[in-house]
């Protein structure tokens, strides 16, 4: 044992007050600074003197009108930045403009895209910046910056108490000074005003409401199926068991809007053996040939990879896996409906041909309650 720890753990006699114990022995010890503290027995010190707070620095505007007001005012002038930002982001979202017929411009499309984008997006972030660093330099400054230490208590205070706080919230709602410094409590409710006004002028860009549009697709019946992409319709009598042909309905790229169809219109034709398929999907197959959508019913991924050895459809994004023989149903991942199926048939000269659209929305699943 060190002499240091021998000093705080041998007893002592009784102290008489003042610092020596009952044979007049000095009852110092030393802590483990190296100061010396007067200790209860064991060595111990008999109480600790509470240090407070430390001292309040005073600022630069607290000792300096002219400080407080140079302050004051490039508080103001982040304020009005912000205003700045919210007006440029305005003017950006009205001015730019989007050349019409995408498809044959999809260069300019881009183009402005790109512009508008960067207007938005820059006129937003000052507007946010101006108003962040604003508050921050407002109260670095300008508000009070003593500490204060209040003693809480479990039961709730008396009326005198609560009268008190209440003061005391009066007075530092005085003390930030949104009655004294009108300059920044204006610039203040001007930048705050104007600065949700974007986000309620791009609403409009959400567009009408889907209606029913996400419950239908270009599908419709005696519609032919060419490959996508290449093109080229297809007969039944050129597909072998096993095959796997990605197709869209034909003249779906005369479409008003052919981009939007397309991706509803996805449709992946798979052949198999007429004896595998379960009952439940025979009456929308036609000779061991099966078309299904290959949105995913999860989140919209296309599901495209095919496992001829278990007759299974698997999504990349989410490992959702679907059945082909059991009416594309469910049989892992966190999809919760089956693929819907598209019932096909042949035309007169052999071709592949939908016997109707789907029997239900194609796609994630909140699609149904467009």
């Amino acid at each position: 044992m060190s002499d240091e720890d021998a000093s705080v753990t041998q007893p002592h006699a009784a102290s008489d007050g003042t610092g020596q114990d009952g044979t007049g022995q000095d009852r110092t010890s030393q802590n483990r600074t190296g100061q010396e503290v007067v200790g209860a027995e064991g060595g111990l010190p008999d109480r600790f003197d509470n240090p407070g707070l430390p001292p309040h620095r005073s600022r630069t505007t607290d000792r300096d009108p002219k400080a407080a007001k140079r302050a004051e005012r490039l508080v103001a002038a982040l304020f009005g930045l912000s205003i700045l930002g919210t007006l440029t982001a305005l003017v950006g979202y009205v001015v730019v403009r989007f050349p019409e017929n995408v498809p044959e411009n999809m260069d300019a499309y881009l183009g402005q895209v790109g512009l508008s984008t960067r207007v938005l997006g820059i006129g937003l972030a000052v507007a946010l910046l101006g108003i962040g660093v604003g508050a921050v330099h407002w109260a670095k400054t300008l508000m009070p910056d003593t500490e204060q230490v209040e003693l809480r208590h479990p039961l709730r205070s008396s009326d005198e108490d609560r009268a008190a706080a209440l003061s005391v919230l009066a007075e530092g709602g005085a003390e930030s000074g949104l009655g004294r410094r009108p300059l920044i409590r204006n610039s203040l409710i001007g930048a705050m005003a104007l600065f949700p006004l974007p986000l309620v002028t791009f609403l409009g860009d959400l567009g009408p409401l889907p209606e029913r549009s996400l419950r239908t697709t270009f599908w419709k019946k005696g519609m032919r199926m060419v490959r996508d992409p290449e093109g080229g319709a297809v007969k039944a009598a050129d597909l072998s068991l096993g095959s796997v042909v990605h197709v869209m309905p034909e003249d779906v790229d005369e479409a008003p809007d052919k981009l939007a169809e397309r991706a509803k219109a996805a449709v992946l034709l798979i052949r198999l053996d007429p004896a595998a398929l379960a009952e439940q999907t025979v009456p929308g197959a036609y000779q061991g040939i099966v078309a299904v959508s290959k949105i995913c019913t999860h989140m919209g991924c296309p599901v495209a990879l095919y496992e001829q050895r278990t007759h299974h459809l698997f999504c990349p994004c989410h490992q959702s896996t679907f059945d082909v023989t059991e009416n594309f149903k469910v049989i892992f991942g966190p999809a919760k409906r089956p693929l819907p199926q598209l019932p096909i048939t042949v035309d007169d000269q052999g071709y592949l041909v939908a016997r109707s659209g789907f029997d239900q929305p194609v796609g994630p699943s909140f699609w149904e309650r467009g």
